[in-house]
Order: structure tokens, then sequence, then C-alpha cells
């Protein structure tokens, strides 16, 4: 009985995989590192939508704060691929760039997301370079109808033009929704799934 015992542990230990199994087990590990790899691919490009949807609900904030306690007012200025932020003078009566403020600079997006604008229901056709300011003294002789202001207002009361803007991914319709009401909340849109 140990004779036939021992042979059979025998037989099973000279036993190997065939070419088959081994196949079989290459092929199911490559399938599931693919996904893996496609899942994390996916999940970081999802990611640099939030991320850039979130910087720009921060910025919007700062630039609020800074209106409110500085009695300052702010515009945003948005191009199909950039935002930055500009400031009003009372003096001069003119929109300007705001100098020397490194948070509120111009703002370019990832080469594969661009923006979508909406004010009060309506799609906001977008310039592809943001706006070259003149010296006062050419704005000043400037027709009043040809004078430059942002898209949105940030007014030193705390108040906002409500917006929504779309951050869209082209390459496989993904995006982010961010938007503002009167009273100046500005956040993540709901999406209906």
């Amino acid at each position: 009985m140990t004779d036939r015992l021992g042979s059979m542990i025998k037989g099973t230990h000279n036993r190997g995989f065939s070419l088959i199994e081994l196949l079989v087990v290459i092929a199911i590990i490559g399938i599931v590192m693919s996904i893996a790899m496609l899942s994390l691919g996916l999940l970081s490009d999802d990611r640099q939508l939030q991320t850039e949807g979130r910087r720009m609900i921060a910025l919007v904030q700062v630039a609020q704060d800074e209106a409110t306690m500085q009695g300052r007012e702010f515009g945003m200025e948005i191009t199909v691929d950039a935002y930055r932020f500009v400031e009003y003078d009372p003096y001069l009566n003119v929109w300007g760039e705001l100098i020397g403020d490194d948070t509120l600079r111009l703002r370019q997006l990832p080469e594969d997301l661009e923006f979508d604008l909406y004010l009060e229901g309506q799609r906001v056709l977008l310039e592809l370079e943001p706006n070259t300011f003149e010296t006062p003294n050419e704005t000043a002789r400037a027709d009043l109808s040809e004078r430059y202001e942002p898209h949105v207002f940030i007014f030193s009361s705390g108040d906002t033009t409500p917006f929504q803007i779309h951050i869209l991914r082209d390459t496989d319709d993904q995006a982010v929704i961010i938007e503002s009401n009167l009273l100046g909340e500005v956040k993540f849109a709901e999406t209906e799934e």
C-alpha cells in the first residue's frame, strides 16, 4: 500500500503544466494587466479635469475674497484654453491687467482641454488669445462701445456674474462643469448620470 501511495505521489510530482495551461494563464494575466493600465489612465485623466476645476474654483474664491476685503472690482476673462483675472480702475474707467499678482495670473489649460462658457444660459464664443490692453491715453480716445470688458464680474460686494464653465476633453468627451450664482457661490455642478 505504501508503494502504491509512493508511486501516486511520484506520478503527481512528475506531471507538469501543459503548454495550453501556461498560455491560458499568460493570457489571463495579460488581460488583467491591460484592464488595470487602462483604468489607471482613465482615472488620471479624470483627476486632471477635477484638478483644473478645483484650481479655477479656488482662484475665483481668492479673487472674491480680495475684492470684498480690499474694495476692488475684478473680472475674469476666458479664452478657448486659458483664463486670467483683470482689475477695474475707477480713476481711468477701464479694465486692465493685474500687475505683480502671481496668484491671479494667466492660467493655461493642458493641451487636450478647453473651455465652454455659458452666461445666462447662452453659449459665449470664446477668443483664442487673451485681450491686449492699450495704454491709458489710447483707451481714453477709444469708442465706448469698443471698450474691453471681461466675461465674468467679481464685485467688491461679494456678488459675481452667474456663469457656467465647462472644462472639456475632446478625446473622450469627458467634462466637468463649474457654476456660479448671483451670490458668488462657485461649485461643481451636479451632473445627471
